[in-house]
């Protein structure tokens, strides 16, 4: 089994992501309307880019898609080679160690009575922590949101590992009993299809359109598409620069024209081709672009890195923030000044928790596997 290689390319794609989830975040909590940033570029401008983080959640999808579907791949020679066993454990690896601190950590701040911790739902029914627990670990919160509203401020964010990790349950049962490459991507096209199909019927419900399974599966499946046709597509030349200019030109615009509640049905498609072209230029190239020597993009490129924890722990630091400074009191500037310091204790929490616990519990699960 090979140990594949991080590819910064594609890291420079998920830290661009991650901040447009950071950034849309935020400005729910603080709105950016009476800032220096709407004075110089306009409050329509800046919400444009604050309102549709739900678009860089879809671009998560497509690359961990990618990612899991070519590493995959490459480890078991072939998707039909795949041991079940073994990609569940990697599976554990990654996403176990955070999900269980997240979840231990906010049980602790809502028991000490931290309220923004606690369980709230918009329509007031109660729900309980052991409930929200079961359904963060049995991957079924995207369900419970769309029941009752976004029912816990920081674990709201487990809807989407949900959709992921349901999607990957089935990953290598699907590999196995297929075993053609041909038969995975006729299936994942057809997983495809059904995406904004399912979205169009269930427009006025965005627990429907956002967070539902199939209403997500789309972008996953784009993504394994995507990793088994970089072995017969190759994005090379300037050609295939001009090619990826226009899809983020593309992508820029679909982002920025409309709210995600008016653009869903196509638009959720749309974002997910776009990052597939972007993965095949990626794949094509995985260095990092250099000008005069010196890396660009290099902050993206580390926040790619810590995306998944800081995916899941910015609402920590958020949570902390609207409890010190409520937002109906902040006025002005100082939300900018909030907003400099949620970026740098979000990366520098995430790096803390990514480099002393998840690593090595990651490293350490990954040995008993192969020791096994």
């Amino acid at each position: 089994m090979m140990v594949s290689q991080r590819n910064s390319r594609i890291d420079v794609i998920r830290g661009i992501s991650i901040l447009l989830v950071l950034f849309h975040h935020f400005n729910i909590a603080y709105r950016l309307n009476d800032t220096f940033l709407a004075t110089v570029f306009g409050w329509e401008a800046v919400r444009a880019v604050a309102r549709n983080g739900n678009y860089g959640v879809t671009m998560f999808f497509v690359i961990s898609g990618y990612l899991i579907t070519s590493n995959a791949d490459r480890r078991w020679s072939g998707l039909s080679g795949v041991n079940a066993r073994a990609f569940y454990r990697l599976r554990i690896a990654r996403i176990v160690p955070c999900l269980l601190l997240l979840l231990g950590t906010v049980n602790l701040l809502a028991l000490a009575g931290v309220a923004i911790f606690q369980n709230h739902t918009p329509g007031g029914t109660p729900v309980s922590f052991s409930l929200v627990n079961l359904a963060s670990l049995t991957f079924w919160m995207n369900v419970l949101v769309g029941m009752y509203g976004w029912v816990n401020y920081p674990l709201g964010v487990l809807w989407s590992l949900s959709v992921e990790e349901v999607f990957y349950l089935f990953f290598p049962i699907l590999c196995l009993a297929l075993r053609r490459e041909s038969r995975l991507l006729v299936f994942w096209a057809v997983i495809i299809v059904i995406g904004p199909v399912y979205r169009l019927t269930h427009q006025g419900d965005e627990g429907g359109f956002l967070y539902a399974y199939f209403a997500s599966f789309d972008g996953i499946a784009i993504g394994c598409c995507t990793a088994l046709l970089t072995k017969r597509i190759a994005l090379r030349g300037r050609a295939a620069t001009l090619v990826q200019c226009v899809v983020v030109a593309a992508m820029a615009f679909l982002y920025l024209a409309g709210p995600i509640a008016e653009t869903n049905v196509l638009g959720v498609t749309g974002m997910a081709l776009g990052t597939a072209v972007l993965l095949l230029g990626a794949y094509s190239r995985p260095a990092t672009p250099a000008i005069g020597g010196v890396r660009v993009l290099l902050g993206f490129e580390w926040f790619g890195r810590l995306s998944y924890e800081l995916y899941l722990f910015h609402l920590i630091v958020l949570g902390a923030m609207r409890t010190l400074w409520p937002p109906r009191v902040v006025t002005g500037d100082f939300k900018l000044l909030l907003l400099v310091e949620f970026f740098v204790l979000s990366a520098a929490l995430s790096a803390g928790i990514a480099r002393l616990f998840a690593e090595p519990l990651n490293r350490r699960i990954r040995d008993w596997r192969m020791a096994a």
